[in-house]
């Protein structure tokens, strides 16, 4: 397990310290993402208010998670029922290749 430590990020002009058990570099990550999608917001909403640019990115990032998460649930219902045809396949193709051997016999 990582032991956790302080790292200092900086998003929409004020600087942070957080705790983590996470890489340095992917906290740094985290804190760009989210200070790109803050100017972002504030490009396209042109509101003054760093509370309401800091709600308007959060409900954003909230939306491209819960559409990710929907995506990949439907990627894990297509794989499950994919390897299900392709294990009865497997099966019905066995189960032929027995029944070959045993008329030959």
């Amino acid at each position: 397990m990582s032991k956790e430590r302080s790292v200092e990020i900086k998003i929409f002009g004020q600087t942070y310290t957080v705790r983590t058990d996470a890489e340095e570099g992917h906290i740094q990550e985290v804190a760009r993402y989210v200070n790109e999608k803050m100017e972002e917001v504030l490009r396209r909403s042109k509101s003054v208010s760093t509370l309401n640019v800091a709600i308007l990115t959060a409900l954003n990032i909230a939306d491209e998670l819960l559409r990710e998460k929907e995506r990949r649930a439907a990627l894990l219902r297509e794989i499950e029922t994919k390897s299900m045809d392709l294990a009865e396949r497997i099966d019905i193709e066995l189960g032929q290749e027995k029944v070959k051997k045993v008329s030959m016999v």
